[in-house]
């Protein structure tokens, strides 16, 4: 099995924010993709999406490479080679797309799933075809965030995922090999550890909202963007870190729970932009605006970063 972009025809079955960029990363790269949305308003809006964002991207010679369809049956499954679920984030659906894509997709079409949680030997429980199963996890926004994590399953073939990992990085992608099905798999157990640790800060009096995120923007996040963490622990010295952590890490939360500013939040309804109001206070204006300016720091990032990504021929 080896996937090379040009002869690689992609089924995406899930036409929301997630799915629509996961498509444009597959046909960036030269695929042919083919994003299965049943909903009719949503669907209708997807061709002048995928215009836009392949313009923006750069790879406008390749908007003829996506396709919309509205359901499973109306596709060729023929000659379909891998297909990425990227539906909504509840089990049930999952296992039963998944159990249909079992008789859909032929034997040799690799079968991937989008989730952010569920473990994907869960999603495959009780198919047969499970070797062939494998977490594909994309970042928001997938076309313009360039990590994408490739988790194995607990009867994953290596060579499922060997042959993903190459497709993914001549799509312009890094990936990253999760060998092991953890909840929340690599990045999203990193990024729990710090908020963990962040709101219990802010239970316990010594920082606001604010004052986390500044530090962390401003603070060792920026350095995120030139190096990782155990490279800038090489810049900065082994010996130095082994010395803080002994005195840090007694004193860093080991909750298993939630934080109570997190969690009286969300028992008020306060969920973020969505409700109006999270940590902070939000407008439709002012949502447009942190909207505007979060993709624009987004794309300068990539900018600086362009030359450490993989080439798409």
């Amino acid at each position: 099995m080896l996937f090379t972009p040009a002869e690689t025809k992609v089924v995406v079955v899930g036409g929301g924010t997630m799915g629509a960029d996961v498509a444009a990363v597959c046909a960036r790269g030269g695929c042919a993709v083919q994003v299965v949305e049943p909903t009719t308003e949503r669907r209708a809006l997807l061709p002048d999406y995928f215009a836009r964002t392949m313009t923006e991207l750069g790879f406008e010679h390749r908007i003829h490479l996506l396709s919309v369809a509205g359901t499973l049956e109306e596709v060729d499954w023929g000659d379909i080679d891998l297909v990425i679920e990227c539906v909504p984030e509840r089990l049930d659906v999952k296992q039963e797309l998944f159990a249909k894509l079992e008789t859909y997709a032929r034997s040799e079409a690799v079968l991937a799933s989008n989730s952010t949680s569920f473990p994907i030997s869960q999603i495959a429980q009780g198919l047969k075809t499970a070797a062939r199963m494998i977490g594909l996890h994309f970042f928001m926004p997938a076309h313009l965030v360039p990590c994408v994590e490739v988790i194995y399953g607990e009867k994953t073939s290596p060579m499922v995922a060997d042959s993903l990992t190459r497709l993914m990085t001549a799509c312009g992608m890094v990936p990253v090999t999760v060998k092991k099905d953890l909840p929340g798999f690599l990045a999203n157990r990193l990024q729990h550890a710090l908020s963990r640790e962040a709101f219990a800060l802010v239970d316990a009096g010594v920082c606001t909202p604010e004052d986390i995120d500044k530090a962390v923007r401003y603070g060792f996040g920026f350095r995120y963007i030139a190096a990782g963490p155990a490279m800038q622990r090489d810049h900065a010295g082994l010996e130095v870190h082994a010395a803080g952590g002994a005195t840090i890490y007694p004193t860093l939360s080991n909750s298993s729970t939630i934080a109570k500013c997190l969690s009286d939040r969300v028992e008020g309804g306060k969920f973020g932009m969505k409700t109006g109001e999270g940590f902070y206070t939000w407008t439709s204006e002012s949502i447009q605006t942190e909207r505007e300016r979060y993709q624009k720091a987004l794309r300068e990032g990539l900018k600086i970063i362009q030359q450490d990504l993989p080439k798409i021929k």
